[in-house]
């Protein structure tokens, strides 16, 4: 049996939610503690999860010093505000997505998580499941030859409610930085795999986008240009259903991954096709039992003396961000806090 390492989770809203449900499915996890900005919600979320620690404020938290890693589960306008504090607390930080609200937040963030020698993830769960690792390997492989052009979409309606966090201006609302980041983050992995590199950077970032009433993008599409001529379609949303899939063209075939972002959540059998010209398509099956949000509290404990993990180390965390910043650029999303 691993030995436990002591979490504690920051904030109380749904993704919150889902970590603490798959703690008991962690090899490694326990959960110790939860702050909330109100002692009521924490006592409420600690007794749903039967969590021993409950706290009304987040330092209260960060003071317990049997809590050795935090969730930090904010809305992303916080997030470099907490991993600064939850860094110089010496606290290991595993961090929402996205990880800042731009690039220069998340270099800040980082220089105090290098400061203070702790632990950091961006918490793209996806990253550290088995799928990926086998899309990454297939595509190393040549599995459809060289690669031309990554399709990647992530993109749901949600009801328009001008006060809920992903159309409020001042929390960072719009489809770029809730889902968005999942596709800059995968089309920039799998060229990078397509380079022989662990990700790549991408040369050029041009862009569309609508922006809403409360000023934030409800629907946006990129295109991406990385070294070698691989090319990238990104398209994500808010308030728009789409197929939310992943893709990847070679001068040999292509595959089709169907279930990219949220590969088989508590375990079971996930699948990627590979259609190569001429040959019948191949599917092949991933399985694991073990549940997505336990897979990434188990990558975090096996890494914790590097500090960083393999499935999103700190610079790919940083290109990202910057990805972002280019293409919430191209369409005009500022927000007033970054004036």
């Amino acid at each position: 049996m691993a030995e436990q390492m002591q979490w504690g989770i920051l904030s109380t809203g749904a993704i919150a939610r889902a970590f603490a449900q798959s703690i008991p499915h962690s090899e490694t996890g326990a959960l110790l503690a939860v702050a909330s900005r109100t002692q009521e919600a924490a006592d409420c979320f600690g007794a749903e999860f039967n969590i021993p620690r409950c706290y009304g404020s987040y330092e209260a938290l960060l003071a317990d010093p049997d809590v050795q890693a935090v969730y930090l589960a904010t809305p992303h306008p916080m997030h470099a505000e907490w991993v600064v504090k939850a860094a110089e607390a010496g606290k290991h930080i595993l961090c929402e997505k996205p990880f800042t609200l731009n690039a220069a937040e998340a270099a800040c963030a980082l220089d105090a998580v290098r400061r203070h020698d702790v632990f950091l993830m961006e918490a793209f769960m996806y990253r550290a499941h088995p799928q990926t690792a086998r899309l990454v390997e297939l595509i190393r492989q040549g599995a459809v030859g060289a690669v031309r052009v990554i399709q990647a979409t992530f993109s749901f309606h949600g009801e328009f409610r001008p006060e809920w966090r992903l159309f409020k201006h001042e929390l960072g609302g719009g489809g770029i930085l809730d889902v968005g980041c999942y596709c800059a983050s995968m089309v920039r992995l799998l060229a990078g795999a397509a380079l022989g590199q662990p990700f790549a950077e991408p040369l050029s970032v041009k862009a569309f986008g609508h922006l809403g009433e409360t000023r934030v993008d409800e629907y946006a599409v990129a295109i991406a240009q990385f070294p070698g001529d691989v090319l990238a379609q990104l398209s994500c949303g808010g308030r728009l259903h789409q197929e939310n899939i992943v893709r990847v063209y070679g001068d040999e075939g292509y595959l089709v991954v169907p279930t990219p972002w949220v590969p088989i959540p508590q375990g079971g059998v996930a699948s990627i096709v590979v259609y190569r010209h001429g040959e019948e398509a191949r599917e092949i099956h991933i399985e694991t039992g073990q549940w997505i949000y336990a897979i990434e509290m188990d990558h975090v404990a096996a890494h914790l003396a590097a500090r960083q993990a393999p499935a999103m180390p700190w610079d790919d965390t940083l290109g990202n961000m910057r990805m972002l910043d280019r293409w919430r650029a191209e369409i005009g999303m500022v927000y007033d806090m970054e004036v």
